[in-house]
């Protein structure tokens, strides 16, 4: 197979699927780009929706009942898949519902992700049983038949089991920071992390027996653009064991200036990064069994949020929720050696509605949830048909939503959301030409009153920075003054990371003074209600670089503008920011030790 930059077609043997691409929209037309081209019209949500996080459809154990979390609307909705009214379960304002399971029991259990807790649910009576608090940052959740108990991974780091019928938490672990995904298989847990789409191997006892990262990606050694795995935005599981991931991969080859924009590289559809689904070994595979070889990008998929996987094990859907699509993926090829390295573009389903979660039924048919307006549709694989159930509920469009989760090239599958996922940013740094190392950003957090942007300081505000970042860099057109102030207003209703509470109050409280003690000095920067001067500052590297908000910073490893740390204790390593940086020179180990745990609790 070429492994040149030209992409390559799968030979996905599945007739049926190409007929459904068909019969919606031609699979390989892109969107059309006057729909970046946002009328003034007033939102028509009160408060902006939360970032796009997929995955919140599961499919019951009949096979046939379809459970969905509505993230936007804060609720939750029953749909038979064969027929009948779709049933809704409303939830309190600003919970957030995620990622769903069903228990031996049929109670269907859903993280809420703003409230920290765990809701479960009787389906047949569409009534919330039990809310139980969980952790500041619930994520992904998987039942455990042996144990009869849920277990949650929290982006803060927590590994909580609960018992599926109530009660309080039967274990509470402290693994590695951004937990995403869980899986059973047997005795041993799969659990993802989100940013660097590592996957961690829990033993029974709670120890992390390995783990597992995913391989780089190379398209064309002569011209040597490598792509570091990143954002593993879902993990499910395989019928026959393993895992199937989706995630994205970002360029760690030098990003250079080019005529059309700095976003582009020589690579697939000419992206920083790209997607790509992986296939993981199970847990009880040997740490380097298993595919050593990197699966092919997808082309063209923006922010691919949600994957689901045939009853079968060999077809795969993903939903790129940034371009409106659903990526048909053949998983016996994408494993296979020919494949490596090179970029596919497989059967696509273009759609006019946002979809942000996928499921099949007991009996292969694919069922999609779409965000606004809401709706499940239910498509037959073998005879093509297709159902569409809307669901009622109020309107949540909002053109500053829109703005940040829609490539502004159709031609390329980033998006702000593709470095800047569920509104915060991807851990990766980048290695611009002339410019240096440089760390994303996190956009959530009240980012606004920190002003000016980007690590040099060189951008006063949110619109000179959409006009260098989103027109310059990324291709796109002055999407005008009007959507750029919907954008802040989306942006300003993203909290910052909530941060796990304490082991030890009272050595946050002695780390606290430390941090103000004009000996130490961090203060005299970090200050004010966001933790930040607002200005430049030289701290040890020759240049001034902007002073970050230490909000939510627990959650933003690695740290400094070049990614030197990769934890806050590196941070002090004298090679990563000296004394210039806060002076703890004087500081015993001890008390080093409290101001690290007071950091970590901003």
């Amino acid at each position: 197979m070429d492994r040149n930059l030209s992409c390559t077609t799968t030979h996905l043997a599945l007739a049926a699927l190409s007929a459904i691409a068909a019969g919606v929209a031609a699979c390989s037309s892109p969107p059309d780009d006057s729909a970046n081209h946002l009328l003034p019209s007033s939102p028509a949500s009160d408060e902006p929706p939360p970032p796009i996080s997929g995955g919140t459809l599961m499919i019951a154990r009949d096979g046939h009942t379809a459970v969905a979390a509505d993230p936007d609307r804060d609720g939750v909705w029953v749909v038979d898949t064969d027929g009948g009214e779709p049933r809704a379960i409303p939830l309190a304002r600003g919970d957030e519902p995620g990622r769903l399971v069903e228990d031996g029991a049929g109670r269907v259990h859903v993280v809420l992700r703003r409230a920290g807790e765990l809701a479960t649910i009787d389906v047949g009576t569409a009534k919330v049983l039990d809310r139980r608090a969980v952790c500041p940052a619930p994520r992904g959740l998987a039942y455990d038949v042996s144990l009869d108990a849920i277990h949650v991974a929290c982006a803060g780091g927590e590994l909580v089991t609960l018992p599926a019928q109530g009660g309080a938490a039967l274990r509470k672990l402290r693994l590695d920071p951004d937990l995403r995904d869980v899986i059973v298989e047997g005795e041993r847990l799969l659990v993802s992390r989100f940013k660097s789409a590592e996957t961690l191997v829990v033993g029974p006892d709670g120890e992390v027996l390995s783990r597992r990262s995913l391989p780089w990606f190379t398209t064309n050694p002569a011209i040597d653009p490598d792509f570091r795995p990143s954002v593993a935005w879902r993990m499910v599981a395989l019928p026959g064991g393993g895992a199937a991931m989706v995630h994205q991969r970002a360029l760690t080859s030098p990003v250079v200036l080019a005529p059309t924009g700095y976003y582009q590289a020589a690579d697939c559809d000419g992206a920083v990064l790209h997607s790509a689904v992986s296939v993981l070994p199970p847990a009880s595979a040997a740490p380097r069994d298993g595919a050593e070889l990197p699966t092919p990008a997808l082309w063209q998929v923006a922010l691919p949020v949600d994957i689901a996987v045939a009853p079968d094990g060999k077809l795969a859907a993903v939903v790129g929720a940034g371009n409106y699509t659903i990526e048909f993926v053949d998983l016996d090829t994408i494993t296979s050696e020919d494949a490596s390295g090179t970029c596919h573009f497989y059967k696509q389903w273009q759609h006019s509605n946002q979809p942000v979660a996928v499921a099949f039924t007991a009996r292969g048919r694919m069922v999609v949830q779409f965000r606004e307006s809401p709706r499940i549709e239910v498509i037959d694989i073998d005879t093509h048909d297709r159902v569409g159930i809307d669901l009622p509920g109020d309107s949540v469009r909002d053109p500053g939503h829109a703005l940040f989760h829609k490539p502004p090239l159709s031609s390329r599958g980033i998006a702000c959301a593709s470095c800047h996922p569920e509104a915060h940013e991807d851990g990766h740094t980048w290695r611009f030409d002339k410019l240096g190392l440089r760390r994303t950003q996190t956009v959530a957090g009240g980012v606004l009153k920190t002003a000016p942007f980007h690590w040099s300081g060189d951008q006063g505000d949110l619109t000179h920075l959409m006009k260098e970042v989103f027109v310059s860099r990324m291709g796109g057109t002055w999407p005008g003054d009007w959507s750029v102030g919907l954008l802040e207003r989306f942006l300003d209703s993203v909290p910052a990371f909530p941060a796990s509470p304490p082991d030890d109050l009272a050595a946050v409280r002695r780390g606290e003074a430390l941090f103000h003690d004009p000996q130490v000095g961090c203060a005299t920067c970090h200050s004010g209600p966001m933790l930040t001067n607002n200005l430049n500052e030289d701290v040890g590297f020759g240049e001034a670089f902007q002073v970050p908000s230490l909000l939510g910073i627990s959650a933003r490893a690695p740290f400094m503008h070049d990614g030197c740390a990769k934890t806050l204790r590196d941070r002090f390593d004298p090679a990563c920011g000296g004394d210039r940086h806060g002076d703890v020179s004087a500081l015993a180990p001890a008390q080093l030790d409290e101001l690290l745990a007071y950091l970590e609790s901003l």
